[in-house]
């Protein structure tokens, strides 16, 4: 929905449809379901019912904290639907280095016993980073495997240091029914293993497959042509090779680029290396995390904010009281995604939260149930009565994200019509493409022109629909950002706040006029997902306020937002 603008359950019930005599396995963050945030229990069960009845059979259930509450839930709401439920224990640090053993082979072995009590049907280890190396493979997997003898193993790792393919071989060896590959064209670095050398690697063996190597090659060859089309966005952008520094900063295979585009985003793509590093940092400030979704996205957003205002780790802890840290670390300090192993940080987050609320235990235990009727009646007033239960549940998950997609296809239509190409890239000049919307309806599209910049940052553009003339204002982002004019805070005027890191104005918290106290939340600046608050420095009156909401206006890092007069 946020990227392609399609339908997620439409995408899963084709595939299903075609698909019919294959296990589908999703991802299921216990108590956080598909978001980033709590829900009502009610709307975790809810979503695993309607995920089973579209198609899904496994749900790999996991916690970004390894939060036992949470991911009981989870397992009990899969396992509710009708669903194969698959326990992920989340992987960091070595158990095979003596001198790391915050995460040691008991904490592993101890967490297992309670999934396996708890009726798991398959134990998984989610190593999410790529840290497993052979000895710590052997170590874990065959500790697992003498404790359950019984119970299914699967093991799921990235290729990011370039050791993946060693390690699910001590893996299989150790005793893991299944290990998580990738066809060879689409492996590699951060993704899977390679499918082709864990074939031919076990060929002949005791571990055989039983997989011909020539259909993966047909298969690879397949992939080849479809990953050239997202080149764009591929991490050999930034990778062009294994990195084995992912031993040192942790950051999860599945972060890796999209920290990388966040970072570009913000103005950081050519301090990408200090962003790795300060990575690394920010995990021990916050007390040294087990990191995936959303607990890497918190360790990645303080990362960006540590290089963005050239902050070191020793200067976050210090000067903690004063800093608008990211929305994201305040609300798990709060306890928002759960405890985590070992406890909060502390002075930490004493500083940080000063006065603000804490939450013990579950998160979402003392949310109220979602009311689906009313969500329901809601969105068809909105959108009409082809509402169905599968936009029920996009909407309860995602809502904004939900609303921004409905509203992309009643302005622009079914984008999914359009093939990868001119999707991601946009037509020719003077390139004539075919549109299928169903079958016997096709439109003939011709791109013409554009157009020049107008003063709000628009372009015409003309083309041919069907031999007739049309013309479109689009809004130009790019040049929008090169035409960027906004008055700067001064750094050394006390009352003049500035943006803390570039981003959208998504919330203004208070008035010309109004009295604010220090530490008070002024605005919320969000940007590639990351949400900032920005507290003010100073007791005082708000003096004048230099952003809106209404305005869509996106700000540079230290563009001004508002002046206070010190009291």
């Amino acid at each position: 929905m946020r990227f392609l603008y399609e339908c997620p359950w439409r995408r899963l019930q084709e595939l299903r449809a075609l698909i019919p005599n294959v296990p589908f396995q999703m991802l299921l963050r216990g108590a956080n379901a598909v978001g980033y945030t709590n829900y009502p229990d009610n709307a975790v069960f809810k979503f695993c019912e309607v995920a089973k009845e579209n198609g899904m059979d496994i749900f790999r259930v996991f916690d970004s904290l390894n939060y036992l509450p949470n991911m009981l839930l989870g397992m009990e709401a899969a396992g509710s639907a009708g669903g194969v439920v698959e326990a992920a224990i989340s992987y960091t640090g070595d158990v095979s280095d003596p001198m790391r053993q915050k995460y040691s082979l008991d904490y592993y072995l101890e967490l297992a016993e309670e999934l396996v009590k708890a009726g798991t049907h398959i134990l998984a280890i989610k190593d999410m980073a790529g840290l497993l190396k052979p000895e710590s493979s052997w170590l874990l997997i065959g500790a697992l495997r003498d404790r359950f003898p019984e119970v299914p193993i699967h093991v799921h790792t990235h290729d990011t240091a370039g050791a993946g393919v060693a390690a699910m071989l001590a893996c299989a060896e150790a005793g893991a029914d299944v290990v998580d590959v990738a066809v060879d064209s689409m492996s590699g670095m951060t993704s899977q293993p390679s499918m082709g050398a864990m074939v031919a690697c076990t060929n002949g063996t005791k571990l055989n497959t039983g997989v011909s190597l020539d259909k993966v090659f047909d298969y690879s060859e397949y992939w080849e042509v479809a990953r050239g089309l997202y080149a764009p966005f591929d991490c050999t952008a930034t990778m062009k090779s294994g990195n084995s520094d992912v031993y040192e900063n942790e950051i999860p295979g599945g972060q890796y680029t999209n920290l990388h585009f966040q970072a570009h985003s913000m103005g950081l793509g050519n301090k990408f290396k200090a962003v790795k590093k300060a990575y690394a940092e920010a995990n021990k400030l916050l007390g040294d995390l087990i990191k995936v979704t959303p607990s890497s996205k918190i360790v990645g957003d303080l990362a960006q904010f540590m290089v963005q205002n050239n902050l070191t780790r020793a200067q976050v802890e210090e000067q903690a009281e004063e800093l608008s840290l990211p929305l994201s670390v305040v609300e798990y300090l709060q306890g928002h995604i759960g405890i985590p192993y070992g406890g909060f940080p502390e002075p930490l987050r004493s500083k940080v939260l000063k006065n603000l609320p804490r939450i013990e235990g579950r998160p979402g235990a003392s949310l109220p149930p979602l009311d689906f009727e009313a969500l329901e009646a809601k969105l068809k007033a909105t959108w009409g009565d082809e509402i169905t239960p599968e936009d029920v549940m996009s909407a309860a998950m995602y809502p904004k994200v939900f609303q921004e997609y409905k509203e992309f296809l009643a302005k622009y239509g079914p984008v999914e019509c359009l093939n990868t190409r001119l999707f991601l890239d946009g037509p020719k000049i003077a390139e004539e493409i075919q549109v299928e919307l169903e079958r016997g309806k096709t439109l003939h599209i011709k791109a013409l022109a554009l157009g020049d910049l107008n003063k709000v940052g628009q372009r015409g553009v003309f083309f041919e629909l069907n031999g007739q003339l049309r013309t479109v204002l689009v809004k130009d982002t790019q040049a929008m950002k090169e035409l960027h004019f906004h008055p700067k805070a001064l750094k050394d005027v006390r009352g003049q706040v500035g943006a803390p890191m570039p981003g959208k104005v998504v919330e203004i918290k208070v008035k010309e006029g109004q009295k604010v106290e220090k530490g008070q939340p002024l605005c919320v600046l969000s940007a590639m997902k990351m949400e900032t608050v920005v507290n003010s420095p100073v007791a005082g009156t708000v003096a004048k306020v230099y952003v809106s909401v209404a305005s869509d206006s996106t700000l540079e890092g230290d563009d001004l937002i508002l002046e206070i007069n010190e009291n």
